[in-house]
């Protein structure tokens, strides 16, 4: 099968169909690879991305220049006080004029509907760097880690323990409902993934073999390959600390749940930032079942390998 993605734009993953999510990882396999020989190249000479960020970030702005930055191109940094961005310009008019610039954007912030008037009107290949709804190019590099570790990833589970509805654990359950990755949300009922989104992913799972489930009982992570969480308290929630903390206590991925899935080799994955003594322990997140820097590595190399695919 032929894949062709150039122009595309990368919202969410619920955009693309299990072979071209495939495509993505088996070219960031490969660059990962260049990287590791030490090959340099500049397949972005001449071209330029503009990075809009709302919000604070330390993987996806590294990601994003480092790997546009190496291969030749000049990405262009722009924070949401260096831009109109919907501030006495609309944000329509503002897509026009960066599509007009550059020969791609990057957007990470708060709502979706952003990064879709962007891409919308822009004309050239927009990235999600995060919203508050996905987080797509983060679930690249966690199912690369995942492969890196076991092989090909279907028919692998995946437990992600924590807030089942934020934008991490919602993009995870797209990606494993395409690719045939058995996925458990470990969570109170409260804050399972919205039914909508989950019978998206349940229609999927059905035809790629995936097996979707949730529950409140940490026991569920019994034969998992892989536990996963990220943190109780999402950017933009700090006023409900205290009770997500209460909420989310039991839950915390510590060496005691680590050791219920029964197996040795399972391994500990976060999107991170961490805070260390709450949604994890500092014993399980540096210790030597933790994959989080290997992961947060890979984000460097999927996000190049959306960036090559869709624009060169």
């Amino acid at each position: 099968m032929t894949i062709n993605l150039k122009g595309r734009s990368l919202l969410t993953l619920l955009d693309y169909s299990g072979d071209e999510i495939r495509y993505l990882l088996d070219m960031a396999k490969d660059l990962k690879d260049e990287k590791n020989r030490g090959e340099a190249h500049q397949r972005f000479a001449g071209k330029t991305i503009a990075l809009i960020f709302e919000k604070r970030s330390t993987r996806t702005r590294c990601a994003f220049e480092t790997a546009f930055g190496e291969e030749g191109g000049h990405p262009v940094f722009l924070s949401g006080q260096d831009i109109h961005l919907g501030v006495k310009e609309s944000l329509e008019d503002t897509a026009r004029v960066l599509g007009r610039m550059f020969n791609a954007i990057q957007f990470r912030g708060f709502k979706q509907t952003t990064a879709e008037v962007l891409a919308q009107y822009s004309g050239v290949p927009v990235y999600n760097g995060l919203t508050d709804d996905f987080h797509p190019t983060q679930a690249l590099a966690d199912i690369q880690t995942l492969e890196e570790n076991f092989g090909p990833s279907k028919g692998k589970k995946i437990c992600f323990i924590g807030d089942g509805r934020n934008n991490v654990a919602r993009s995870l359950m797209v990606i494993c409902a395409k690719l045939g990755i058995h996925f458990t949300v470990i969570a109170p009922p409260s804050l399972f993934p919205d039914a909508t989104l989950t019978g998206k992913c349940r229609a999927l799972a059905a035809e790629s073999g995936a097996r979707l489930e949730f529950s409140p009982d940490t026991a569920s992570v019994e034969g998992a390959d892989a536990l996963y969480t990220d943190v109780w308290i999402s950017m933009g929630e700090e006023d409900k600390k205290a009770e997500r903390t209460k909420l989310l206590s039991p839950y915390q991925v510590n060496q005691t749940l680590m050791n219920k899935t029964g197996r040795k080799d399972s391994i500990f994955l976060h999107c991170l930032p961490a805070v260390k003594g709450e949604e994890v322990t500092a014993e399980v997140i540096d210790g030597p079942q933790s994959r989080a820097w290997d992961e947060a590595e890979n984000r460097k190399h999927t996000i190049k390998a959306v960036m090559l695919a869709t624009m060169c």
